[in-house]
């Protein structure tokens, strides 16, 4: 059994490993030991505060193994995507081109920089070590992040977002940012994830980023191409977080052009199909047993697992084996929040 809990100082040197093997350019997991310690810090931090609105939270987590505790894999959300700054992104938009003289009218696909998912609640940070042998377990590791938002909703925003990974090859060139981006920077697409250290909203995109909009059919064909397609190994998390409920198509990332997708809360399953529940404790001969996701309703020392349970329809129980009580350490009486599979 896996179970996905909060980060604590202790990781710190699993975290470092984990990162000294990702993908450059696509993962958003921290990279060097000073900014894994940043995150942890700021993640200590920010499960101890209470807002009542999210301002400058974010929330990082981990896959750890019952078994032996080791750390399987990451996943962080931000109560705020903008909270140090402005969110940027390219905006797909469509021009209508008129000229009455030759009575011709005609759309025309823009990219407009934009800051409207400013103040939205940002999932990043996903990393499985092992995926071909973790399985659903990613479910459960991209999924608790938004259990712990239904948990404490006036921690996050009502809506919701997660940039995906665009294409790149194995040099890590980019065909979008080097038919947009180049242009303007100035340098490599690895160098420039590396100066603005993954984010979006340092001051200097809005400096350097085109102000006007940029006709897509002047880019060249791989450019254009590449853009709203995720790289291969975004396709999981793209696939978890679709099937959750989140759409792509509306937002582009400024550098890679990789898909954003995005949601309101009401539209996502750990929302809307998530019930809270008192857990008994499981007997041989209880109802038939679902795949679920249980977390714990409390916001301190949050967990969460995948487990088989029973649920009755006409109860407002829960019923977990003992191991599962343990590793979510609940009592019976205690409520947690369930989303069947």
């Amino acid at each position: 059994m896996y179970v996905v809990r909060p980060v604590e100082t202790s990781d710190i040197v699993a975290l470092e490993a984990l990162a000294s093997v990702v993908t450059p350019g696509v993962h958003t997991l921290p990279r060097t030991r000073a900014t894994i310690e940043r995150a942890v810090e700021h993640s200590i931090a920010s499960f101890k505060a209470q807002p009542d609105l999210p301002t400058e939270e974010s929330y990082f987590f981990v896959l750890e193994s019952a078994a032996d505790r080791s750390i399987a894999g990451t996943a962080a959300i931000s109560a705020t995507a903008g909270s140090s700054g402005t969110f940027f992104s390219f905006r797909n938009d469509v021009l209508n081109q008129v000229s009455r003289d030759l009575n011709i009218s005609h759309n025309v696909h823009a990219l407009t920089l934009c800051s409207d998912l400013t103040g939205y609640s940002q999932l990043s940070s996903f990393y499985l070590r092992n995926r071909g042998e973790i399985g659903d377990e990613a479910a459960l590791l991209s999924r608790a992040r938004l259990l712990f938002a239904a948990v404490a909703p006036q921690r996050f925003s009502e809506k919701f977002f997660a940039s995906m990974s665009g294409i790149t090859d194995a040099n890590g060139r980019s065909p979008f940012w080097e038919a947009l981006g180049r242009k303007f920077f100035q340098m490599d697409f690895l160098e420039a994830e590396r100066t603005i250290e993954g984010a979006r909203n340092r001051t200097l995109i809005v400096e350097l980023m085109p102000h006007y909009p940029v006709y897509v059919p002047l880019l060249p064909g791989e450019a254009q191409a590449a853009m709203g397609q995720v790289h291969a190994e975004g396709e999981l998390p793209f696939e978890i977080l679709s099937d959750e409920g989140f759409e792509p198509d509306e937002y582009i990332d400024i550098f890679d052009g990789g898909p954003i997708l995005q949601a309101h809360k009401n539209a996502l399953r750990s929302f809307s199909q998530s019930t809270f529940r008192n857990v008994v404790s499981r007997k041989n001969d209880d109802a038939p047993a679902a795949t679920c996701l249980v977390a714990t309703a409390r916001e301190e020392r949050f967990r969460a697992v995948m487990t088989d349970c029973a649920v009755p329809d006409l109860s407002d129980a829960v019923a977990l084996s003992d191991e599962t009580m343990r590793v979510l350490d609940v009592a019976t009486g205690d409520s947690v929040l369930c989303v069947k599979l």
